[in-house]
């Protein structure tokens, strides 16, 4: 191995050790920055909503924040515009209430999705679409990630909580009429415009409907992360988010609770699994190994005509796992041919997605765990204990998904077209 060779290896240990460190360090911070966004988006609202009821000159209030409405410049009747008495300047809060509702849109599809920048912005209204399962009639939501930089789609899962993320999005720039306004989008990289389609991810600028450019992206991203105030453990620094750092952590957070890497690579759109290791921080080395041989094993043994179209009785028995994921007490989103890593103790499992019908049940169990870690508490049984109270807060934090889905922005129709009958 020549000394070249020797300290291109090093340099990528080195960049691969530095990734890592990066993503471990914004890992854990990234839900104290979904809820600064998400808080922030929630006060910009309520802001605008008070302060555009007001009239020219009369004071506003909202919490410990005070201001006069002023008058609208000429041209703008739409735009909101107030007198900062801290700072004696003039504050548009139409500016800030768009900046801070694409702040969390951004936040909360990359951190669901891991998609890449140029994936994000390229969501249009055609990407959510759905599949009809042919024996129960359930809708399974679709979004549809065009080719990009593999030139490959692929199709991600839409869970609940992106659903809701993606209805607002919709609800936002949607006109009256209910459609999408159709915008061209530039690409850097090819340097090409492309033909106009009803991107999600547009705001209006003046009187003209824009697409929101990766620099956009990564300019939010920044003032939302330096409005929440997070720095690092060590050195106290402003913390700094990209939008590819919210992949690597989608990946990392896949794989550490359970997905396999292989699954993660399909959902990541990674042609070589070893791309997708690569953006899982400190996985061990020992596991990476052995995984890699139990699939080389596993190829060697397996014939080359089973990587072929499958058969009827293979298409019903992938049918039949969503038929299987209705347990009692809602339904299992775990991926197809995984195991059950909790053993079927869905209550303590982060991948029920509970059922609303079913809060009495939930309620009816979390009172039950009471009664037994009390009896448990009373008899001396220090080892049952443990396992009731894992239990308890899972049943906890079903009841509040419930409780948040129910409280939540009313239901709005995505208008995802049906799929065609076959004649």
């Amino acid at each position: 191995m020549g000394e070249e060779e020797i300290d291109r290896r090093k340099d990528k240990l080195h960049r691969k050790s530095r990734i890592d460190a990066r993503t471990r360090e914004r890992l854990p911070a990234l839900p104290a920055l979904a809820r600064s966004v998400a808080e922030h988006r929630k006060e910009a609202t309520a802001f605008l909503q008070i302060t555009r009821a007001a009239r020219p000159g009369q004071i506003v209030t909202l919490g410990q924040t005070t201001a006069t409405r002023i008058a609208s410049a000429r041209g703008t009747p739409d735009t909101v515009w107030v007198h900062d008495p801290v700072t004696g300047r003039r504050r548009n809060l139409s500016h800030e209430e768009d900046h801070a509702f694409w702040s969390w849109a951004i936040v909360e599809v990359l951190r669901a999705t891991g998609v890449r920048v140029e994936d994000l912005l390229e969501i249009n209204h055609h990407s959510l679409v759905q599949y009809r399962l042919p024996t129960t009639g359930e809708i399974v939501p679709l979004l549809q990630i065009l080719p990009s930089k593999t030139d490959a789609e692929r199709l991600l899962v839409v869970s609940p909580d992106l659903a809701e993320v993606l209805s607002a999005i919709i609800s936002r720039v949607r006109r009256r009429s209910g459609a999408l306004p159709l915008v061209a989008a530039y690409d850097g990289g090819e340097r090409t415009w492309s033909p106009p389609a009803p991107l999600l991810f547009q705001r209006r600028i003046g009187t003209e409907d824009r697409a929101i450019t990766p620099g956009t992206v990564r300019k939010l991203l920044t003032n939302a992360v330096n409005r929440s105030g997070l720095a690092t453990a060590v050195t106290g620094e402003p913390l700094h988010y990209t939008p590819h750092d919210f992949r690597r952590m989608f990946i990392t957070d896949a794989i550490v609770n359970g997905l396999p890497p292989h699954i993660a690579q399909v959902i990541a759109g990674h042609r070589d699994i070893n791309v997708t290791l690569g953006y899982k921080a400190v996985y061990p080395e020992e596991t990476i190994t052995a995984h890699l041989a139990f699939l080389a094993r596993r190829r060697s043994l397996r014939p080359g005509e089973e990587y072929r179209t499958p058969t009827d009785t293979e298409w019903d028995e992938f049918l039949g796992h969503f038929e299987r994921r209705k347990v009692s007490t809602g339904t299992c989103a775990r991926a197809f041919a995984t195991p059950c890593i909790h053993e079927h103790a869905c209550i303590r499992c982060s991948m029920l997605w509970p059922d609303p019908d079913q809060r009495d049940r939930l309620v009816e169990i979390r009172d039950n765990l009471h009664a037994r870690i009390a009896e448990a508490e009373r008899e001396g049984w220090i080892g049952e204990i443990e396992g009731l109270q894992v239990s308890l807060a899972g049943a906890n934090d079903k009841l509040a998904q419930i409780t948040k889905s129910a409280t939540s922005t009313p239901v709005v129709d995505l208008g995802i077209p049906a799929p065609r009958e076959q004649a």
